[in-house]
């Protein structure tokens, strides 16, 4: 489907609230990468990853106790963060980069999952049970993917016209 048809296909508002939650999450995941980058070295995921409670406990904490594997997961984290961030943020490969941020997001979730006593004790933002904003931003994320608002208003639309012709 050409650009020019995807664009016509949705009413303005349409296209400037899905452009906006875009931007939004883009922004979100972007601020989040560059205060960890910018707080590197005190910034670390190990006592986030130690103190997990959820299904792949065991597996978050063998990975914090592993100081070559958590400068890893540190660095895919930041830099996950920054690209994905960076990429919903001005539209550019934004549909892959939706499915990237879906999957980040769910290991947070599943590393802290809003199941009620499971996380009486865990320092969480909040009081949630089974919805939090996790799991919002997941679905906003999915949202999105069905929506190509990258290639309406992102950078997206000059490489589909390049690809079109």
């Amino acid at each position: 489907m050409k650009s020019s048809n995807i664009s016509q296909s949705y009413s303005n508002l349409q296209i400037f609230s899905l452009t906006t939650l875009r931007v939004l999450i883009g922004w979100h995941f972007l601020y989040e990468g560059l205060a960890k980058l910018f707080s590197v070295p005190a910034w670390t995921s190990k006592s986030y990853l130690l103190g997990s409670v959820g299904p792949l406990a065991p597996v978050f904490k063998a990975m914090a106790m592993h100081p070559a594997m958590l400068a890893i997961i540190d660095n895919l984290n930041i830099w996950g963060l920054i690209i994905i961030g960076l990429s919903l943020f001005i539209g550019l490969f934004s549909r892959p980069f939706k499915l990237f941020g879906i999957v980040l997001l769910l290991l947070y979730y599943l590393a802290y999952p809003p199941f009620g006593t499971l996380v009486i004790n865990t320092p969480v933002e909040g009081n949630y049970w089974i919805v939090n904003k996790n799991l919002i931003e997941m679905a906003a994320l999915f949202v999105l993917y069905l929506f190509p608002s990258g290639r309406i208003t992102g950078i997206d639309r000059y490489i589909q016209k390049k690809t079109d012709k």
